[in-house]
């Protein structure tokens, strides 16, 4: 690829001042997209694409769905900067065939995702939302919750996010099992981990937090057999990504008391519209805390995910290596 334009577009809301001065501060003409009218950034087709990225290097990038074709559309367009973790919607093998780079914000959102879970834990735990709606109906009667304090926690996946995680339960004194196929040993000592398969993790745990990315492997891995085998007090934390739970399943399972609740920033629905019915009535649910993608959305964590996402871009940009965390895919 010949060396990139000097053009940065940015199709993701909530991108800070310091952020657009750091890519001006490097000589680079940063965009903020505009999206077509009623559409989604995940919404967007090849023609929009091709519209809004026209003559640009760079792209800092959220939930697109980014194709071989749409690719292959772009041809000025050297990197794909995910201001996330995941990239399970960038065909990053044609990523890799193009020569183009594919990144992630590793490290920017880590705490504002973990924060995120305790308070899920918390709230769904102690029937924050049910207790209240009741309060705004006239009852006060007190609904008996049940403690983060002392309980067992499995961690599905155990990656930045996961051990974020693993530091602000240890002030809870819990008890932290893992479930990964690559648990290091390191991780075992610093948090007092104990590695367990995924049956162990169903069976044993009050409170269930998900951090693995979706693969095939991992899609629907809580299915309806998962829920039979967890605890009828258990509390299932999904704030990683939607697909991994079978949003149906859990549906069953909490409408029929097999688990105490959940706590959902993310949904099949996402990727799925079919799924909108039931996700409109997973959070309708009193037993259920639910945020719309948020994880990673506050100021804080914007700020870092906007800000690694601009180094990424300039760093490819100037024929530079961006940080060596933050690369999923180096066709250069």
């Amino acid at each position: 690829m010949t060396k990139p334009p000097r053009k940065v577009v940015v199709t993701q809301k909530f991108f800070d001042d310091e952020a657009v001065a750091f890519l001006r501060g490097n000589d680079i003409e940063i965009e903020i997209a505009t999206l077509p009218d009623g559409k989604t950034e995940a919404q967007l087709d090849i023609d929009d694409m091709k519209k809004l990225l026209d003559g640009a290097g760079g792209w800092i990038v959220g939930h697109a769905n980014i194709t071989r074709d749409a690719l292959g559309a772009l041809p000025d367009l050297a990197i794909v900067s995910r201001r996330g973790v995941g990239y399970e919607k960038v065909d990053t093998e044609a990523a890799k065939e193009l020569g183009r780079v594919v990144t992630i914000t590793a490290g920017g959102n880590d705490a504002s995702v973990a924060d995120q879970v305790i308070g899920m834990m918390i709230s769904a735990g102690r029937r924050f939302r049910e207790a209240q709606n009741a309060m705004n109906g006239g009852k006060w009667n007190i609904l008996v919750g049940t403690d983060l304090y002392r309980k067992k926690v499995g961690i599905l996946g155990f990656g930045r996010i996961g051990r974020s995680l693993a530091r602000r339960l240890q002030g809870f004194e819990v008890e932290i099992m893992v479930c990964t196929p690559r648990l290091r040993d390191e991780d075992i000592n610093a948090y007092g981990l104990s590695r367990v398969d995924f049956d162990t993790l169903l069976s044993e745990s009050d409170y269930i937090s998900l951090h693995t990315p979706l693969t095939p492997e991992t899609r629907h891995i809580v299915d309806a057999e998962a829920f039979r085998k967890m605890k009828p007090n258990a509390v299932l934390i999904n704030a990683a990504r939607g697909g991994l739970v079978d949003d149906r399943a859990l549906l069953e399972a909490l409408e029929n008391n097999r688990i105490l609740g959940a706590g959902l920033d993310v949904y099949e629905s996402e990727s799925d519209p079919s799924m909108k019915s039931v996700t409109d009535a997973l959070i309708a649910r009193d037993d259920v805390i639910a945020a719309p993608h948020a994880g990673a959305s506050t100021h804080e964590g914007l700020a870092r995910t906007n800000m690694i996402a601009s180094v990424c871009a300039v760093e490819v940009i100037e024929g530079r290596m961006p940080p060596r965390e933050c690369i999923v895919v180096d066709g250069r």
